[in-house]
C-alpha cells in the first residue's frame, strides 16, 4: 500500500510547538496514549495490520531543508535549537502497539518518552481516517472537482460574513487530497479579495508551505493533562500558563482553557496571565454561553474584552460560526477553526470520530510508576479517560458527577474487588 504520510511536516502546528515545551520544560517525562473511537467502529479484518505498516513508514520521514526553512521564517517563535532537533528527529514504531478485539474493534497504545511519541497522534489519526475510506472503498465517493467548489462557495459566505477562518482539519481528514483541496480552495477565495473576512492559515505545517500560508496552532489538552497527572489539576492550568510563557515569552498566547472546565480554570486566570495571554480557545461546552464567561472574566480584570482574541473550535460549520461572529464581534476579536467540516465532508460519507488522548505520565524515568490522567471539558460526551480516574478528578474539582458515571465506576470497582478476591 501507498504511504499515506509523506511529508514529514504533514502534521499540525501544534505538536511542534507542544514538542518544544516539552523539551525545555519536562525532558524527562515519559507517557501513555491511548486511540478512543467514540463511535465504536468495528473495523475490516486485518485494518490494524495495516494501520501498523503504515506507522512503521513513518520511520522514512525527515524533515526537508524546505520545510526547516519555511518554519524558520514563518515560525519565528520556534528557537532555533528546536529545529535543530528536527533535523534528527526519527520516528520509532516501537513505541506504538497496534491491534483489534475480537469485535474488530481497534485497539492503539503508545509508550515512551513524551517527546519522543508526542509527534505521532496527529499523523495516526490521519492514517486511521484516510485508511478507514480506502479499506471500505468510500474513497471512490470523492469527486474532488465538486469538493473544491463547494469549499470555495463556503469560503465566500465565511469572508463575505467578516470571518477570520483557520483550516484546522488534519486529523480527521477524508484524506490528504481532500484537506489539500480545501485549502487551496479557502486560500484562492481568501485571495480573490472581495471579501471583507479572511483566511488566517491552516494548522498543517506542511499545506502552509505549499500554499504560502501562515501555519496556525499553539497547544492541545495534552499539554494541562499530563501536568496534572503529574501535580493534580487543581493548579494544572496554572502551571501550564506559566511553563509555556517561559517558552514563548509572549508568542502563542492564546490559552486552551477547557481541559478541566470553565470553573477551575476561571480560579487559575488571574490578572498577570489575563494580560499576558492575548486570548483564549472555546472548545466545549454552549458556545455563547463560553463567551460571557469569558467576557464576564475579562471585565471583572479591569481589562477590555474588544482587544482579546477568542477563537471557537467546537464541531463548527459555515452556519454556526457565521452566527457566532455576528455575536461575538462587537465584544472581543473572534476567530473560527474548521476541522472536519472542511476536510470530510463528502456526500454519504460519515467521519470518524476518533482521538488519541494522554493517559498516563511520569515526570522521570526514574519514577517507579505512572501517575494517570484524563481530560474533562464542559462536555461530559468528550470526557476521556478510565472512568475511575475521571470520577476521582470531577471530586477533585468539586464538579458533579454524572449518574451513569457513578454507576459505570462503582460495577467497575466491584469486578476488580471480585477479581481481587479470587
Amino acid at each position: 500500500m501507498d504511504q499515506i504520510i509523506k511529508y514529514f511536516t504533514d502534521d499540525d502546528l501544534y505538536k511542534f510547538t507542544m514538542c518544544c515545551a516539552v523539551i525545555d520544560n519536562f525532558p524527562r517525562a515519559i507517557v501513555k496514549y491511548r486511540f478512543t473511537d467514540r463511535s465504536h467502529t468495528v473495523y475490516p479484518q486485518g485494518f490494524a495490520d495495516l494501520v501498523m505498516e503504515q506507522i512503521r513508514m513513518l520511520e522514512n520521514l525527515r524533515i526537508t531543508p524546505e520545510e526547516i526553512d519555511f518554519m524558520s521564517r514563518r515560525c519565528s517563535y520556534i528557537p532555533g535549537w528546536f529545529l535543530t532537533y528536527l533535523r534528527g528527529y526519527r520516528y520509532d514504531s516501537r513505541n506504538v502497539k497496534v491491534s483489534q478485539d475480537p469485535e474488530g474493534h481497534l485497539e492503539i497504545e503508545f509508550e515512551g518518552l513524551w517527546s519522543d511519541t508526542i509527534l505521532f497522534e496527529v499523523k495516526v489519526l490521519a492514517i486511521v481516517s484516510e485508511l478507514y475510506y480506502i479499506v471500505t472503498g468510500e474513497n471512490s465517493r470523492f469527486d474532488y472537482y465538486d469538493y473544491y467548489d463547494r469549499t470555495y462557495a463556503k469560503g465566500e459566505r465565511l469572508f463575505g460574513a467578516g470571518c477570520m477562518v483557520s483550516e484546522f482539519g488534519t486529523r480527521r481528514r477524508a484524506s490528504f487530497k481532500a484537506q489539500d483541496t480545501v485549502v487551496r480552495a479557502l486560500a484562492d477565495c481568501h485571495r480573490s479579495g472581495r471579501y471583507p473576512g479572511r483566511l488566517a492559515g491552516t494548522s498543517n505545517v506542511y499545506l502552509a508551505m505549499k500554499h504560502d500560508l501562515i501555519p496556525n496552532g499553539t497547544m492541545a489538552h495534552e499539554f494541562v493533562c499530563a501536568i496534572a497527572g503529574m501535580y493534580g489539576p487543581l493548579m494544572a492550568n496554572h502551571i501550564a500558563m506559566n511553563h509555556w510563557a517561559k517558552t514563548y515569552r509572549g508568542a502563542l498566547g492564546t490559552f486552551l482553557y477547557d481541559t478541566y472546565g470553565w470553573q477551575i480554570f476561571s480560579l487559575n486566570f488571574s490578572e498577570d496571565f489575563a494580560n499576558e495571554f492575548k486570548g483564549l480557545r472555546i472548545d466545549s461546552g454552549d458556545n455563547l454561553t463560553q463567551l460571557h464567561l469569558i467576557l464576564d472574566k475579562y471585565r471583572s480584570l479591569g481589562i477590555d474584552p474588544s482587544v482579546k482574541q477568542i477563537i471557537f473550535s467546537n464541531a463548527l460549520d459555515v452556519d454556526s460560526a457565521i452566527s457566532l461572529h455576528a455575536h461575538a464581534a462587537p465584544h472581543c476579536l473572534p476567530s473560527f477553526g474548521i476541522g472536519t467540516h472542511f476536510t470530510c465532508d463528502f456526500p454519504g460519507v460519515k467521519p470518524r470520530n476518533i482521538v488519541i488522548k494522554l493517559t498516563d505520565v511520569k515526570i522521570t524515568e526514574s519514577w517507579p510508576h505512572f501517575c494517570p490522567t484524563c481530560k474533562l471539558s464542559e462536555d461530559y460526551g468528550k470526557y476521556t479517560g478510565d472512568p475511575v480516574v475521571v470520577r476521582r478528578f470531577l471530586e477533585v474539582l468539586h464538579l458533579p458527577v454524572p449518574e451513569s458515571l457513578k454507576e459505570e465506576t462503582e460495577r467497575k470497582e466491584e469486578t476488580e474487588r471480585k477479581e481481587a478476591e479470587k
